[in-house]
């Protein structure tokens, strides 16, 4: 639209931002049940040395996956492989981090042996960084190789008796592998290869089948995950996609189904009534992503306003209509950002939330983005759908926000508004939710919201520059930064549930990750995988990932809820009729865009 498009963004009377310290909490009320980040993050002094050297592991990372003897990080020590020539010699450590080493040693490094079993946390680094290198199943093949070079060692030597140690520990190598990163087993190719591998390892469990029964277990967990995953994957290509407004923000109207606890396996059960309730979930898992996909892409009520009048009658509902307490809508607003299915032996779908975002859905995009400015992978595009999905929520939210207040007719009504809106962000900042809280102030720095001069003259805009303050982008957000890291000291020290919530801007994190992964190479001159680059990398996407897995504590309102992702937004075109209509236009680049745009949306109806 070239008549709105010539519209610069305007900050009205809102003044530039001083230098200002943290949230002012000694000034106002402060949340309900709510530990403010403030408390926790001290005042934005922080230096903005971001990439200047690389982080370490930090102890969230160790201690989150649990202990594994080593802290967190693969050492050196590990039993027959520990000394001398072979793929030790390839690996290089520093005060037993491991740093770098050859992509060989590095997969040997993986497999266990009968004195030895691999760091989760390596583990977790390694499966997620080698898709960088080689797909999933060229690397399952290899831990196969290698898995029966060990066990051709054992069966020859005198340690023979011990190789039912090391059929198990393979079984809890591919259970973390299958547990972690479960799509990774969607490959034809891949499924053969843990099938090959399942087939060596059972070999020598004749006696009590502790180790068949342990793989019967993760197979059937495995294949209820792809069965959703598979599912989703189907239907997306066979219906069309969610129908999207011409400033391209797609509505998200799904609802998330009631949560259905997995089944629970009796161990006295026969293996016929096993074998049919495994069918039976299976069946189920279909039926209900079938109905969920129907609901979510049924087309959304997108209200591009009307032609010459953009104004909604006065009885039409609007945000205070049907709430009107900012912590309550801060509320929903997390409850939508944390929504998130069942466990991953459940049927019901994933939603399209932060919480259905995967790691290896991260390193994907990461590793094929083609700039900052195009998210979209130039691969597989329906690995990276959650990801998309998620961030046309944000952009959904901010869109609802200027749509909220450019629909009002009356100046003093807008006022209130804003001023809601305003006390809303500033709850999800308390609360930890800072995607909701930067979408919301993104929605009223739009230029048809950031125009109405008259409307803002009126607002009280003292806790609106502070929340700006927070979000200003010198340095690198450092400011922002900052509250982030108090909201991650408070998670870390929690008393509540409430106080575990942490919900990162999307979009930084994603370019956090992504400088991370440009700056740094993957290989190094001597030929080494860069192993303490992907180390950060995986703090990053874990740390990341347990964020999301948190309980919203809050109940959740469906009447809320629904309107949040169902109430009809303006397009941009529609926005800006409703802005001048509000506000007359001030000078005559704004008069020619006004005409412009009657005299378009004349012509299209």
């Amino acid at each position: 639209m070239a008549a709105a498009s010539s519209l610069e963004p305007r900050p009205g009377p809102r003044t530039a931002l001083a230098a200002r310290g943290c949230m002012e909490s000694r000034d106002r009320p402060l949340s309900r049940n709510s530990t403010p980040i403030s408390a926790w993050s001290p005042c934005v002094t922080a230096t903005p040395a971001q990439q200047e050297t690389m982080p370490q592991s930090s102890a969230v990372f160790s201690s989150a996956l649990g202990p594994s003897g080593s802290g967190g990080q693969a050492q050196p020590g590990r039993g027959e492989r520990a000394g001398g020539a072979g793929a030790s010699g390839d690996l290089v450590f520093q005060e037993g981090r491991l740093l770098s080493g050859s992509l060989e040693a590095l997969m040997e490094h993986l497999v266990p042996t009968v004195d030895y079993y691999p760091d989760r946390t390596y583990i977790f680094t390694f499966l997620l960084s080698s898709r960088v290198f080689m797909p999933p199943h060229d690397l399952l093949a290899r831990v196969g190789q290698i898995c029966l070079e060990q066990r051709q060692k054992l069966e020859a030597g005198p340690e023979k008796a011990r190789l039912k140690s090391f059929s198990a520990k393979i079984v809890q190598l591919l259970k973390e592998w299958t547990e972690a990163f479960p799509y990774d087993f969607q490959d034809e190719k891949a499924m053969a290869e843990l099938k090959a591998i399942t087939h060596r390892v059972t070999q020598c469990d004749e006696e009590n089948g502790t180790v068949k029964k342990a793989i019967a277990q993760m197979t059937q967990s495995l294949l209820l995950s792809l069965a959703a995953r598979s599912q989703l994957q189907e239907l997306r290509e066979k219906l069309p996609p969610p129908a999207r407004d011409k400033c391209g923000v797609a509505l998200l109207l799904a609802h998330a189904p009631p949560h259905r606890p997995p089944p629970q396996e009796n161990g006295t059960v026969k293996k016929a009534i096993a074998q049919m309730t495994q069918s039976l979930l299976l069946s189920l898992a279909a039926r209900s992503q079938l109905q969920e996909l129907r609901e979510k892409l049924r087309p959304p009520a997108v209200d591009k306003g009307p032609v010459l009048k953009a104004k909604p009658p006065a009885a039409q509902k609007d945000i205070l209509g049907v709430c009107c307490d900012p912590l309550v809508l801060a509320q929903q607003l997390t409850h939508i950002e944390l929504e998130r299915p069942v466990t991953a032996s459940a049927v019901s779908p994933p939603q399209d939330r932060v919480s259905s975002i995967r790691p290896e859905d991260l390193m994907q995009i990461i590793s094929h983005m083609d700039s900052l400015d195009n998210h979209r992978c130039r691969g597989d595009l329906t690995k990276t759908y959650s990801l998309e999905a998620y961030d046309n929520w944000f952009n959904c939210l901010s869109m609802l926000v200027a749509t909220e207040v450019c629909r009002v007719v009356k100046k003093k009504h807008r006022t209130r508004m804003l001023e809601f809106f305003i006390d809303v962000a500033r709850e999800c900042f308390n609360i930890g939710n800072f995607n909701s809280m930067m979408a919301i102030i993104s929605g009223m720095n739009l230029s048809p919201v950031a125009r109405l001069k008259k409307t803002w003259s009126k607002v009280k805009t003292a806790k609106f520059d502070v929340l700006e303050h927070h979000m200003d982008p010198s340095s690198n957000f450092c400011n922002y930064r900052t509250a982030l890291q108090g909201a991650t000291q408070r998670s870390q020290t929690a008393n509540s549930s409430r106080e575990k919530i942490v919900i990162p801007v999307f979009n930084l994190f994603v370019k956090d990750i992504y400088f991370l992964h440009k700056i740094h190479t993957n290989l190094l001159p001597n030929g080494h995988v860069n192993f303490k680059k992907f180390w950060e990398i995986s703090r990053q996407i874990h740390e990341f990932m347990t964020w999301t897995q948190v309980e919203c504590p809050f109940e959740k309102d469906k009447k809320i809820q629904s309107y949040l992702l169902s109430a009809p937004i303006y397009s941009e075109e529609a926005l800006f009729v409703a802005s001048f209509e509000s506000e007359g236009p001030e000078n005559h680049m704004e008069k020619d865009s006004w005409k412009t745009l009657r005299t378009t949306l004349l012509n299209r109806a």
